[in-house]
């Protein structure tokens, strides 16, 4: 955008956008208000637009553009200017807030919470705008709003470190929340005089509780003051009160939760936590009358404000359970919300529990486990009830929609938890609940199997008493399940099916229930609902029962034959493959061999058939090759583990060479013909990745015509894949001599294409090939370190590293910062080879003239791109580099840090000389890696 357009123009577009039917008109609209937004002209319009106040739409538009200007593009203002918008924002408010919309003044009052934060100069903003605003009652919804944002963007940035938007550095930061909480007091009076005088009006004292749960989360609050305070009093009250509206109810319950969390900190807010101990357990009553009224809404919040409480104080329940802050009727409170007849009510406490069993586990005390145990098997009985469908349900369990998402989540909060009661304990009580139960309907069933299911993998014998209850009990239940009627609800049949697999373990014990388990499981595979679960369920035993089904293989065989004749998905055929493979694992090497050629040409046929068909490929169905791919690498893939690859002496040939030479030219067509569609080829070169793995350096044969073909399908089709599949080659064959000439050329004849694709697209745009690209390098620098560095491709590739070093994604960020690693250490690495001088003389060749260009493009990403997160690999580069030259290394340092900017555009100091000097110190004289990685964490906040 060239020059400012007239406020009619801007007004127009913002008409269209909001009010013309055609929806070519309103993208249009979108597009050119987009760009208005982006530009430096948007500042003036919108300053005009929200003087001129013309309508809902426009004044929206014109605040929420002021508040993203000053959150993304501050930089824009010179300081001259950031007072004159101060007072331009001050007086907007003033002028809107008797009948701004709710929207406009939270947009409005985020635009002066943000100018506040970043404008060194205001100082104690909170004091301003109390005394500018609050003398007058019609002004309090907008005082409170930006009383409330304000302290949340900190809270929001003391979160959210890495944020790309509100850059204020922690030193900025620390003198905010200095200023805030000198404010505190006078926050609160303003508050308490808002309850008394507003006591009436729902709007405003949502926003007092909301605004007071803000300064909580905080933490600047006095705990103390408040404590003794009617202020604390009130959201309590809002919450025992059965005509609070929705609104308010809910803003008090999440003051209160704010308020809990804070006081976790036990020994700086022990009145508080008092305080809001007794204010919670009062709550009980409050809350049984909502699920006698059935408002869903408010028994959410009680049981959000039981949870808070219970997990603030879940330390000081491990500590003295039953006494003081650490009573178990907290407990008690949220068993009443399991038992809730909504589910959602009883997932809200699940993190609670979870932490709670976690810290069971840690300290392993039998005293705590006996106090803890019966509440635990109230919650599981308790969670049995709520994952029972639908009585009128017809069909098989959906596993898309959110029961289905819910009842995966009980079953993995009742594995963790279940050590607590014992997995024989809790299915031996639900077995028992339906032995004696009579009449029990087909959901109650179903609900039980399913939760047996959750523990029916741990049913391992540690003492005498388990042992026989296991012995008794699970039996008939597997019995139960294998007689199931055919006229059995069709989920009862599908969830035995999966009890029947979670089983596996106990059957590959009991080695005389296999036939049966098995025939079972083949009548499920034939059945159009219940052939997925079975294959499944036959994947676990094929699994734990490895030897013993090694005398089925055959039938197991003629099962794949038939598996595009079944009703599986190709996820569970998929599976099933891996747990026939599994068996071949146990076998004799010529069984093996034969086995395993059986296995793959039958999924190599298939492909060969689509070759020669030359249909259109429609995905997921029986024309979309990577169905077959995916089966072909799921059998391969189980070769190349440790725990699972064939044991084989040196000069022997691999049992799976030959299988893979015979699919290898399958797998040729399969790229050349599809080698445009990238979906294909990635699961094409999985494949082919898989069957070189597994068979290792006896894969030599399929080299030179793959690396051929790789070469030559890359130069018209950059799939990034092609170099994953090339650092793999390398990894293997690069320390052997005679490939690698071959393999260097390879990259050679990839890089020309990968640097013109990033140099047009652009490095964010391609993380993909950039991740790729330098697995592929670093895997040269591993293997065969002097055939890169010789190459003349090693300085742009080098060049290409530290232009990506600021890329934030981060398994591509991850690739570079290992490649540059590795690059260094290879002047350090292995000193007695005979070697190391030429390496070391070739590193030093490239750190001369790029060392100083290095740093100081790691000590940027670190500052400006990264998320701290990924700063542990940068650490891995800084330390080696100083491995390699601390002296050097020192001197590109302190050039790099003089190069950062001193301050921030809203004048604050990013950071002090002597904060420099002192990371400079701590960085140069780190003798560990975590060292230089705690120094880039914390000097990385100084500028965010």
């Amino acid at each position: 955008m060239d020059s400012a357009p007239s406020t009619e123009t801007v007004v127009q577009a913002i008409q269209t956008l909001y009010h013309n039917p055609d929806p070519a008109c309103k993208e249009r609209a979108s597009a050119w208000l987009g760009e208005l937004q982006r530009s430096v002209f948007a500042w003036e319009v919108a300053d005009q637009l929200l003087r001129n106040g013309q309508d809902l739409e426009t004044s929206y538009f014109a605040a929420q553009t002021m508040r993203t200007k000053i959150q993304y593009a501050f930089h824009e203002l010179p300081q001259s200017a950031h007072q004159s918008l101060k007072e331009s924002l001050l007086n907007h408010a003033q002028n809107l807030v008797s009948n701004a919309s709710p929207v406009i003044i939270t947009q409005l009052a985020l635009a002066l919470a943000d100018l506040a934060l970043q404008v060194a100069g205001w100082k104690c903003p909170a004091k301003e705008l109390i005394e500018k605003f609050g003398n007058t009652v019609g002004n309090l919804p907008f005082l409170l709003e930006v009383l409330t944002v304000l302290p949340e963007e900190v809270s929001s940035l003391l979160i959210h470190v890495n944020s790309r938007s509100l850059r204020l550095g922690a030193n900025r930061r620390g003198e905010v929340i200095e200023e805030l909480a000198g404010s505190c007091d006078l926050v609160v009076q303003l508050l308490i005089a808002c309850t008394q005088s507003c006591a009436a009006d729902s709007r405003v004292q949502a926003k007092v509780y909301r605004c007071l749960g803000s300064w909580f989360n905080l933490g600047v609050i006095q705990g103390e003051a408040v404590a003794t305070s009617q202020l604390l009093n009130a959201p309590f009250q809002a919450m025992h009160n059965p005509e609070t509206v929705s609104s308010v109810h809910e803003a008090a319950c999440d003051c209160i939760c704010s308020a809990l969390y804070v006081a976790e900190d036990i020994t700086r807010y022990e009145s508080l936590a008092n305080c809001l101990f007794q204010g919670v357990i009062s709550l009980s009553e409050p809350y049984h009358l909502s699920v006698a009224q059935e408002d869903i809404d408010k028994s959410l919040n009680y049981c959000r404000v039981f949870t808070e409480l219970a997990e603030s104080f879940l330390e000081l329940m491990m500590a003295a359970p039953g006494q003081g802050l650490g009573d178990l009727r907290i407990l008690d409170l949220l068993l009443a919300c399991v038992g809730h007849c909504q589910y959602e009510v009883a997932e809200i406490t699940f993190n609670f529990w979870y932490r709670l069993s976690e810290v069971l586990y840690k300290r392993d005390s039998t005293n705590l486990n006996t106090i803890f145990k019966p509440y635990f098997q109230r919650l599981i009985n308790s969670l049995s009830e709520h994952c029972r469908m639908d009585e009128d349900h017809e069909g098989i369990p959906d596993e898309t929609d959110d029961f289905a998402d819910f009842r995966i989540r009980v079953s993995e909060l009742i594995k963790d938890v279940v050590f607590i009661v014992g997995s024989i304990n809790v299915f031996t009580q639900l077995f028992r609940n339906l032995a004696e139960t009579p009449n029990t309907t087909w959901d109650v069933t179903e609900a039980h199997m399913y939760v047996m299911s959750a523990v029916a993998k741990n049913l391992m014998p540690f003492s005498v008493h388990s042992s026989s209850d296991e012995s008794e009990v699970v039996p008939q239940v597997l019995q139960a399940v294998l007689n199931l009627p055919q006229d059995a609800h069709i989920a009862v049949r599908y969830t035995g099916t999966q009890l029947v697999g979670e089983l596996c373990e106990w059957i590959d014990r009991h080695p005389d229930v296999l036939d049966s388990v098995l025939n079972f499981l083949l009548a499920g595979l034939q059945h159009p609902k219940l052939g997925s679960v079975s294959a499944t369920s036959l994947q676990n035993i094929c699994a734990a029962c490895r030897e013993q089904m090694a005398r089925h293989f055959k039938g197991l065989l003629q099962i794949v034959e038939a598996l595009d004749n079944l009703h599986i998905s190709n996820e569970a055929a998929v599976g099933l493959l891996k747990g026939i493979s599994l068996i071949l694992t146990k076998m004799p090497h010529d069984q093996l061999a034969v086995g395993l050629r059986a296995l793959c040409q039958i999924q190599a046929n298939r492909l060969s058939q689509l070759i020669v068909q030359n249909e259109s490929v429609k995905e997921g169905t029986r024309t979309d090759p990577t169905i077959f791919l995916d089966r072909l690498a799921s059998i391969f893939s189980l070769f190349q583990y440790r725990h699972t690859a064939p044991e084989v002496q040196n000069g022997q040939i691999h049992p799976c060479q030959q299988v893979v030479q015979e699919v290898w030219p399958v797998l040729s067509d399969t790229c050349n013909k599809y080698q445009a569609d990238i979906r294909i080829v990635e699961r094409c070169c999985r494949c082919i990745r898989f069957a070189v793995r597994c068979v290792g350096k006896q894969s030599a044969g399929l080299l030179q015509p793959l690396v051929t073909q790789m070469v030559n399908v890359y130069q018209v089709h950059q799939h990034s894949c092609f170099l994953y599949l090339g650092s793999i080659l390398v990894d293997e064959y690069g320390m052997e001599e005679g490939c690698r000439s071959g393999l260097l050329d390879m990259l050679k004849a990839f890089c020309g294409p990968t640097f013109q694709l990033l140099k047009t697209g652009g490095l964010r745009n391609h993380p993909d090939t950039i991740d790729d690209l330098f697995r592929l390098c670093a895997r040269f620098v591993q293997r065969c370190p002097l055939v890169i560095l010789h190459s003349e491709m090693i300085d742009a590739i080098l060049e290409c590293a530290m232009a990506a070093s600021t890329l934030d994604h981060r398994d591509a960020n991850a690739s570079v910062m290992k490649f540059l690693r590795d690059l260094v250490h290879t002047a350090i690495a292995n000193d007695c080879d005979d070697d190391y001088q030429v390496r070391r003389d070739m590193v030093e060749k490239l750190m001369v003239v790029r060392g100083p260009q290095l740093v100081q493009s790691l000590m940027s990403a670190t500052v400006f791109y990264l998320p701290s997160y990924m700063l542990p690999d940068v650490a891995d580069v800084v330390f080696e580099l100083m491995r390699y030259n601390r002296a050097s290394f020192c001197v590109w340092l302190e050039h790099a840090l003089k190069a950062l900017p001193t301050e921030t555009t809203g004048g604050a100091i990013n950071a002090t000389h002597k904060q420099l000097t002192d990371f400079h110190k701590q960085i140069t004289s780190a003798e560990e890696v975590k060292t230089v990685s705690s120094a880039l964490r914390d000097f990385s906040r100084l500028y965010r």
